[in-house]
């Protein structure tokens, strides 16, 4: 049997982390079996569809390198792959299952559910349907259906035993039967559930796989039923654990956590973000945390999920994309950084690919280049207790005295680069004899007004230029004289 997965989203607005890994982990287990990976759009809770949702799920696809062999978009032999354009043939299904036994029409009112509701929780008792309708005899429902009565179809569970599944990451999973609710496979507007399309898309769809969150543990015998009553093959269920916070909270858009697409506006990179989703609850069985999709493809197995929840860790998000961005070829990481230098460097005289390279070693979220490279267009006013250092044993006083003694050297420059100023530099350092912290750190505080930068005093006056490094460098000088 060809092994044949399918990511199923809704189309009810962002893609959350958890939808993302769902959808990697299919993936990922159709490519390692030379399978095939289904996109199958749900949106048969047309209250919750979204505008423009879709969009979002075809440009995260791509994005992230998942490429369906079958949906919406490119066909396939078992279309069509919106559940709303399949909506004809579910209520037939269902009218089979009540002739099979496994279903029966049910004519409550809201109004009788909803006193059913009360009366219920008024005793403490759990809500769930009390059967009202299943012994209506056939003359008493077909009367109802010839007057346009509303009505849903129930699946019937079983009164006694128990129903078992087995999970590939969780095992033997048995529930007791008399704790499964007769749910609504078909709603009063002839659409059916998500529970019940689901397993009808799949079937018809010959599905091998399943992966959902365990979330969906409690809910998978009633599934079984339906395959069992219909007795269709039971494909393969992968539930995967929860993704929290650190708190303990699933992660929510709602609580500001982060989708997909915000992580990518955020500055990471998409191939740092799925290396780490997939990590999500996954282990390949070794140390080794850095993988490219392709050799996920390769590697990925089931037996690697975990039972446990996973932690979403924005640090180590933002430490693995570090590793993505020093690992890139330096002009793949330049044409990333220059959208951002237009943000904040108007100097068109700035030798951007100098800058780059000092970045690329220092750089984890590309969105924090603006705010590390704003001193180059404009000196901040700094506060001059910069210029002490504990470390460098700098002072407000040999400050001065540094930057006094090095403008002349620095203006006597006349071939302005790096390996120049350097020479100079150290040479008047060596002369001196001072260690090299009591001059560099008063040129570097000087010449870029920052506590931190991306390069030292030699790097920053390369690529500031020869007049404007003597500029700040004369402004420093001001600065500590008047203190």
């Amino acid at each position: 049997m060809q092994t044949r997965t399918r990511f199923a989203p809704s189309p009810t607005g962002y893609m959350h982390i958890g939808n993302l890994r769902t959808a990697l982990y299919e993936y990922l287990i159709a490519r390692k079996e030379n399978g095939k990976f289904i996109l199958r759009i749900e949106d048969t809770d047309q209250e919750r569809f979204v505008e423009g949702a879709v969009d979002i799920i075809y440009k995260t696809l791509k994005l992230a390198g998942l490429v369906h062999d079958e949906g919406p978009d490119i066909g396939g032999a078992y279309g069509p792959y919106v559940q709303s354009e399949r909506k004809g043939m579910y209520l037939e299904y269902a009218k089979k299952l009540v002739d099979l036994g496994g279903a029966y029409y049910c004519f409550c009112s809201k109004d009788r559910l909803a006193a059913l509701k009360e009366e219920q929780e008024a005793a403490g008792l759990g809500h769930r349907y009390d059967r009202h309708c299943l012994n209506l005899s056939r003359e008493e429902i077909q009367h109802k259906l010839a007057n346009n009565e509303p009505y849903v179809i129930r699946q019937k569970m079983p009164d006694t035993g128990t129903t078992s599944f087995e999970d590939a990451v969780y095992g033997t999973i048995t529930v007791d039967n008399s704790e499964l609710d007769d749910q609504i496979l078909i709603k009063t507007d002839g659409l059916p559930t998500y529970n019940f399309a689901n397993v009808i898309d799949d079937h018809q769809m010959a599905i091998s796989h399943v992966v959902r969150g365990n979330e969906y543990l409690a809910s998978t015998p009633k599934y079984n039923l339906l395959y069992q009553a219909y007795g269709w093959d039971i494909p393969t269920y992968v539930h995967v654990p929860l993704i929290l916070k650190a708190s303990g909270q699933k992660l929510s858009k709602r609580a500001g956590d982060p989708s997909f697409e915000d992580l990518v506006s955020m500055g990471y990179l998409v191939e740092a973000i799925v290396n780490y989703v997939v990590l999500l609850g996954w282990s390949p069985g070794d140390n080794r945390e850095i993988y490219s999709l392709k050799e996920l493809e390769e590697i990925f197995d089931i037996k690697g999920i975990s039972k446990s929840p996973a932690i979403f860790d924005i640090n180590k998000l933002t430490w693995m994309n570090g590793e993505y961005i020093r690992k890139m070829p330096a002009e793949e990481f330049h044409k990333l950084a220059l959208p951002y230098y237009e943000k904040a460097i108007t100097n068109k005289n700035i030798d951007t690919i100098k800058l780059s390279k000092l970045l690329q070693l220092r750089t984890e979220v590309l969105t924090t280049i603006p705010e590390t490279v704003d001193f180059i267009d404009e000196l901040p006013d700094y506060d001059i207790q910069m210029y002490v250092h504990k470390k460098s044993k700098t002072t407000l006083e040999n400050s001065l005295e540094s930057l006094n003694s090095v403008l002349p050297v620095l203006e006597a420059i006349s071939d302005w680069n790096f390996d120049a100023i350097h020479e100079a530099l150290f040479a008047h350092i060596e002369a001196l004899g001072i260690k090299n912290s009591l001059m560099l750190w008063p040129i570097r505080t000087a010449v870029s007004g920052k506590a931190v930068t991306p390069g030292g005093a030699v790097e920053i006056a390369d690529i500031l230029g020869k007049e404007e490094t003597l500029k700040r460098i004369g402004i420093g000088i001001e600065k500590l004289k008047s203190c």
